[in-house]
């Protein structure tokens, strides 16, 4: 160990707060270096330069000295014994202070200055021995009291007038704090009257809060919708938002065909130069909030139907509405958008489809908030270990739906009307009647709820709408419905059939189909057999066979037609006399309805027909008659027309 190895004992010197004073550094000065005089610049760089050499003198004996251990240990022994000397030595003196100021006081407490003297000075010095007294001070002439007075005087004038001041200052200044807290707690109590919740913060109970969001959404957009009323220098109130964007933000629905937008709903509007007032600061706030709230459940609740074609990406929802028509769901910043209604061709019909799903969604969001409420009211459920599920709000699937169903009835309804005004121009009496969402009745709800709950309960609701119809016959009938479900496990759109054929009691139509082609298709199929079994009742009754003699003068005799293929409407006619027959093929579809007759070969090989001898009469919704210019024929009268034709053989 190196001989400058110190420990001191003594508590460190700690410096003051404030400076010494002038006359103290000077007297410090005194002391060590003498008179002024002395002191000189090259006087004080000699003694920097030499301490300096001395320090790296000492330091550089200490690296080139090498001390062996047992210098080493006898060194610490010693080092030991002077700091055991040296605390022996500051306890004695320590102990002499104490006997000093112990003796002092024994004059006038004894019994408490005994307590702290040692034996030896008990037995050295009795007790009171030792006394102070109080010397007189000198005094002062008339001339220095008159200057104390003076100056005490001017002091006290001084601080009358610091005094003053400060009041004065205090006084502007509170004067000042009380315009600002008029203001503040004016403007706070008009966010109260305008219908706002004002409460304290929780866990800032000093400070003010206004309540903006909703205390029925999830507890991550709950939480989120207090917000601090701080109070600025000048007074005015500041909405302190927390974690609510500083952007206005609000879900935009597009309606896109091919790739261009055709349909957008309209967005709100703030203000350009960003002063408004404190309400409509909060409106903003609430709505932003309102709004993530809404694309946070879509998004949640679109992930579940993945399924059903529902594409979810950054802040931005996407599903088919149509063939050929997308709809699509965004969480766009108002301040960075623009309209771009009059730079692209929209669509009327696709922008009040915009504009519905936007309104739906809202609306839908507002319901399930009341419906928490509602169950916040009740009674809660027992206790259990078993986590409650946190279901997905019905917001995508009820206008899903709703868009299905309505596709799917436009649509049937559209194909109807085609088939029926094909029939009526072919002379069949025949109609349908449609009634689109008939599942819709706001009157069995509960007269207690709101108009707009019994909407939204319907809404809710699986969807159904009815279509009937007579057919060629005035007997047969068909009625049908549509429904769309939102939830499984009869998820979609299906068909319920009912039919009334009573010249064909063992046809039966399905339960249920679950698509539009095969509807359509079982449709047409329904109405070609009625017409087929509505011809033999058509064709003139003048007599069922015709005899040579008619046959020989070229007379035209009825026919009877029998259906031979009624499921592919194909009908027969047979004449006895020349062992011919004659096929008639019926053939309906949306745009036309046709009849075919052909002469078939005396051997009645199937395929074996008289092309030569073919007639054909079809109608078309717009026109009357096709393949018979000039002539208007009703089926009944082309019917007729076809059975008084005779063999090809005959007009020969």
């Amino acid at each position: 160990m190196s001989g400058s190895f110190t420990l001191p004992l003594r508590p460190p010197v700690e410096k003051g707060a404030r400076e010494d004073a002038l006359p103290i550094r000077i007297t410090q000065i005194n002391a060590q270096r003498g008179s002024f005089r002395n002191v000189t610049e090259e006087s004080l760089k000699a003694e920097i330069e030499a301490q300096r050499n001395g320090v790296e003198q000492k330091e550089g004996e200490g690296k080139e000295s090498d001390v062996d251990a047992t210098e080493r240990l006898d060194l610490l022994y010693k080092r030991r014994a002077d700091i055991t000397q040296f605390a022996l030595q500051s306890h004695m003196e320590a102990m002499f202070a104490l006997d000093f100021i112990s003796l002092l006081l024994s004059k006038h407490a004894p019994r408490q200055a005994e307590l702290s003297m040692s034996p030896h000075l008990k037995q050295v010095a009795p007790t009171g021995s030792l006394s102070t007294d109080i010397i007189r001070a000198p005094e002062k002439s008339e001339g220095a009291k008159q200057d104390r007075k003076t100056v005490s005087r001017g002091w006290k004038l001084e601080s009358f007038n610091a005094a003053a001041n400060k009041l004065l200052k205090s006084a502007a200044r509170l004067e000042e704090e009380v315009a600002a807290e008029t203001r503040y707690w004016g403007e706070v109590l008009t966010v109260k009257d305008k219908g706002w919740k004002v409460c304290r913060l929780p866990r800032e109970r000093q400070a003010l809060g206004v309540q903006y969001g909703f205390l029925e959404a999830t507890p991550t957009f709950r939480d989120r919708g207090l917000a601090s009323l701080r109070r600025a220098e000048n007074g005015s109130l500041i909405l302190d938002k927390g974690l609510v964007p500083s952007k206005a933000r609000a879900v935009r629905v597009q309606v896109k065909r091919d790739g261009h937008t055709t349909g957008s709903s309209k967005m709100p509007t703030i203000s350009s130069n960003g002063e408004c007032s404190i309400e409509e600061r909060i409106l903003q706030a609430r709505d932003t909030l309102y709004e993530e709230e809404l694309f946070h459940e879509l998004s949640r609740e679109a992930r579940i139907m993945a399924s059903q074609g529902v594409m979810t990406g950054q802040n931005i929802i996407q599903f088919q509405a149509s063939e050929g028509r997308d709809i699509i769901l965004e969480l766009v910043d108002i301040n960075d958008m623009w309209d771009d209604r009059s730079s692209q061709s929209h669509v009327a019909e696709d922008d009040i489809l915009s504009e519905g799903v936007a309104h739906s969604i809202r609306i839908l969001l507002s319901y399930a908030h009341r419906q928490n409420l509602r169950r916040r009211r009740q009674i809660p459920p027992p206790l259990t270990l078993k986590k409650r599920p946190n279901p997905e709000y019905q917001l995508l699937r009820p206008i899903t739906g709703y868009i299905q169903h309505s596709s799917h009835v436009r649509s049937l309804e559209t194909f109807l009307k085609d088939v029926y005004r094909v029939l009526q121009s072919a002379g069949v009496d025949c109609r349908y009647d449609a009634t689109p969402f008939s599942s819709i009745n706001l009157s069995r709800n509960n007269r207690s709820s709101h108009t707009v709950e019994k909407i939204i309960k319907e809404f809710l609701s699986p969807f159904e709408s009815s279509f009937s119809g007579t057919l060629a016959t005035p007997r047969s009938s068909f009625s049908l419905k549509v429904r769309t479900h939102m939830a499984p496990p009869s998820l979609g759109t299906d068909y319920e059939f009912s039919i009334n054929l009573p010249s064909i009691p063992d046809v039966q139509a399905p339960a249920r189909l679950g698509l539009k082609d095969e509807v359509e298709s079982l449709i047409l199929h329904l109405i070609t057999l009625d017409l087929v079994n509505l011809i033999p009742s058509l064709s003139p009754q003048s007599g069922a066979l015709i005899d040579e003699q008619a046959l020989s003068d070229k007379t035209n005799a009825g026919l009877t037609w029998q259906p031979v293929f009624p499921h592919h409407g194909e009908l027969r006619a047979f004449y006895p006399g020349t062992g011919r027959s004659k096929k008639l093929a019926l053939k309906l579809s949306s745009k036309e309805l046709s009849i075919r007759s052909n002469w078939l070969s005396s051997l009645q090989v199937p395929g074996d027909e008289l092309s030569r001898s073919q007639t054909v009469y079809s109608w078309k919704p717009d026109e009357d008659l096709m393949g018979a210019p000039g002539d208007i024929l009703t089926l009944k009268e082309a019917v007729e027309a076809i059975s008084r034709e005779g063999p090809p053989a005959l007009e020969s």
